[in-house]
């Protein structure tokens, strides 16, 4: 997810992991366990996340509490999409240098996919 800084990335992984919305408290504590951060950083990174879309709050007394607003596979999916727009030529050329890439268990799956959408 080149889009998204470190501490973003970091997260936003916070949020997947949560089996609810989050609290800025709540997002902080596990990231203070793993590195010096201060809660108004979290907080400034969460309403940022919130501002681009990625995530979504809900007011909760005077705090605010915090969800990612797609999966994570949702979000890789919509950034190669994006990264993929361009001429039919410029497309099919970046797709083929990205199935170059792929190990032969990604390459299984992405042929199960499109076993799935050719399917009747």
């Amino acid at each position: 997810m080149n889009s998204l800084g470190d501490l973003e990335s970091r997260v936003m992984q916070q949020l997947w992991h949560g089996d609810r919305p989050q609290s800025v408290r709540e997002v902080h504590a596990v990231l203070a366990g793993e590195r010096d951060i201060a809660y108004t950083t979290v907080m400034t990174v969460l309403d940022r996340l919130a501002k681009k879309g990625l995530a979504t709050r809900e007011q909760d007394g005077r705090a605010y509490r915090y969800d990612a607003a797609q999966t994570r596979e949702e979000l890789v999916a919509e950034v190669m999409h994006t990264a993929l727009e361009g001429s039919g030529a410029e497309r099919s050329a970046a797709l083929v240098a990205f199935v170059d890439r792929v190990s032969d268990d990604e390459a299984a799956a992405l042929r199960a996919a499109l076993a799935r959408l050719e399917a009747p």
